[in-house]
């Protein structure tokens, strides 16, 4: 049955994307559901046993992709505070595998700057694009996304595996997704015209975080 949720989550991307790059509104709005909801239950069948918290960030994933489809900034806003939460629970099952005693302060120095210092080269280039009310708020959110990065780069340095390699590549990518989709919601001269690039780095990047725990 796993391989049945697994593939729902390759033909549901794969529609997903061509929906994306062709801007066809109406066949991303229809397929996007599917995609995280079929990884879940990937994830719920393969794990030998699933952490409540990697069910529960899956699950404000997908919460977070459905209250994204309506226009509007009061969907947007709800749809980040979902992902926000998403993002807490992938750091609450990283966690599990971390031995902090293992990780060099001087890491998570270099980490949080690098991020802190990549959120505000990002928002400078999309102040003047944003709304006013927005701006912080999102702020905030790619902070705390680059926060979960962090946390999987320590589970990889605490045991250094294909596995702990294959979720920090993922939460990267998911960065670059949020990142991505900002640009192409906000900056309506950005070279990134379609949700093209955004919904391949988020597809990808939360199929290899799940692999990684697995």
């Amino acid at each position: 049955m796993k391989t049945v949720f697994l593939m729902i989550f390759i033909l549901s991307t794969a529609v997903h994307l061509y929906a994306s790059a062709r801007k066809d509104t109406k066949l991303r709005n229809v397929t996007k559901p599917f995609i995280l909801l079929s990884l879940l239950g990937f994830y719920a069948l393969a794990a030998r046993a699933p952490a409540a918290a990697i069910l529960l960030a899956l699950l404000f994933s997908w919460i977070g992709d459905v209250l994204l489809i309506p226009k509007g900034v009061k969907w947007f806003t709800a749809g980040g505070i979902a992902f926000m939460i998403s993002h807490a629970f992938f750091i609450a099952g990283y966690c599990r595998d971390i031995d902090f005693a293992r990780i060099p302060g001087a890491l998570v120095v270099a980490l949080a700057l690098f991020f802190a210092a990549a959120v505000a080269i990002l928002f400078a280039k999309l102040r003047p694009h944003l709304p006013k009310a927005l701006f912080y708020p999102m702020f905030l959110y790619l902070l705390i996304n680059g926060a979960m990065n962090c946390f999987a780069v320590f589970r990889c340095v605490s045991a250094p595996s294909a596995a702990t390699i294959t979720t920090a590549i993922g939460a990267a990518l998911f960065f670059v997704s949020d990142s991505s989709l900002f640009f192409v919601r906000f900056k309506k001269d950005s070279r990134l015209k379609t949700h093209f690039l955004v919904m391949l780095t988020y597809s990808l990047g939360e199929l290899l975080i799940v692999l990684g725990l697995l």
